[in-house]
């Protein structure tokens, strides 16, 4: 399929939610209408854009927003290309994909081996893999009128999540926040109803930092006791931004669209660390690559202290087939992923309080995309 070099390319930053909604019924859900507040200034965009083609993607709602300004900015370069992402929750779009109903899937977890497994069927003469995309941070956002810059560390979490801690004067967060006025409110801790990569990722920093106070496994389900339930990470900060005393976690870009605040970690380190796009990159700065050939999963240090580092960071993947993709949408689809994680791509992620990827990784991540066959 023709590729056609687009240079100089005027790209204004708003929202284009036309183009999640165009090819959304493919996914069978109705794509999030959440806004993303204003970016920076119009860009030239220098994209090497397909001459045609569509690409349905589905997943991650964590990256939703990142997708949103994508979507936006690739399509005013390449407008012979439709993209088109609906944000289900990364356990749906990973089930999407392994069925052959979209390009590629988002998620905030890498794959299973099972998930590899079924792939196989679906690439023909290949498998599925991770491509690491954005970074960022998982917020803890909480609704208390009075109160900000609220210190918790990973024990109180715990038991917060797990209904140990039920009051927000309770003595251990007391103990955290010295000088400051707790309520005498109870606490709504608020998890996600559906599989997902960001619960994955909770649930992994508090199993390496929490220690025995959080004894349920890194999975994609939420296990912990009691709670209250809300789907996708804009359902949970709709319901933390609508109740006083709620907690609950997403990423950082729908606390700062519905002005939230948010928790500063305790870790060990000379102050405690609030969610932002630089102290994300200082946590994914310490990932490893554990992927086996191609595939480009990470592992992260949960329980680092290193002065400055947010400790609950989470990198969306793009899973896609290293070999076996549909012909029909693999030229877009290379196209737009490689502009995603290219330069163009990458340098708009922190003024939308995403992390871009360390080089070394964004650089491996762009050759491979190359090779997708």
């Amino acid at each position: 399929m023709e590729h056609v070099r687009r240079t100089n390319s005027r790209v204004r930053p708003a929202v284009a939610v036309a183009a999640l909604v165009a090819l959304a019924g493919c996914a069978g859900e109705r794509p999030s209408e959440d806004r993303v507040e204003a970016g920076p200034p119009p860009v030239t965009a220098d994209i090497d854009c397909a001459g045609s083609g569509k690409v349905q993607g589905s997943g991650s709602t964590a990256q939703q927003n990142a997708m949103k300004r994508w979507i936006d900015q690739y399509q005013r370069a390449c407008p012979g290309v439709r993209v088109a992402y609906n944000p289900v929750g990364s356990g749906a779009g990973v089930a999407q994909f392994l069925r052959g109903a979209t390009a590629f899937g988002g998620t905030d977890s890498a794959l299973g081996e099972q998930d590899v497994k079924i792939s196989r069927t679906l690439c023909a003469g290949g498998q599925a893999i991770d491509l690491p995309m954005a970074g960022g941070p998982v917020a803890l956002g909480y609704h208390l009128p009075g109160v900000h810059g609220l210190v918790l560390d990973a024990p109180t979490l715990a038991a917060i999540f797990d209904s140990r801690i039920t009051a927000w004067n309770h003595p251990d967060i007391r103990r955290l926040n010295p000088g400051v006025r707790l309520p005498d409110l109870a606490i709504t801790a608020v998890h996600r109803s559906d599989d997902s990569g960001t619960t994955q990722n909770l649930n992994a920093y508090l199993s390496g930092a929490a220690g025995d106070e959080w004894p349920y496994e890194a999975k994609k389900a939420w296990q912990a006791k009691g709670g209250h339930s809300a789907v996708g990470s804009d359902g949970i900060a709709a319901a933390v931004a609508g109740t006083q005393g709620a907690i609950g976690y997403f990423e950082l870009s729908f606390a700062a669209t519905q002005k939230i605040d948010t928790v500063r970690i305790d870790t060990g380190a000379a102050a405690p660390v609030a969610p932002s796009a630089e102290s994300a990159s200082r946590g994914i700065a310490q990932a490893k690559v554990v992927g086996r050939g191609d595939d480009m999963k990470l592992e992260f240090d949960h329980g680092t202290s290193a002065d400055g580092a947010y400790p609950i960071v989470l990198v969306t993947y793009e899973v896609v087939c290293d070999t076996g993709n549909d012909p029909a949408s693999l030229p877009a689809l290379k196209s737009f992923l490689a502009y995603t994680a290219g330069e163009e791509g990458q340098k708009l992620l922190p003024a939308i309080h995403y992390a871009p990827l360390p080089d070394s990784v964004a650089t491996r991540v762009r050759k491979i995309i190359a090779t997708l066959a």
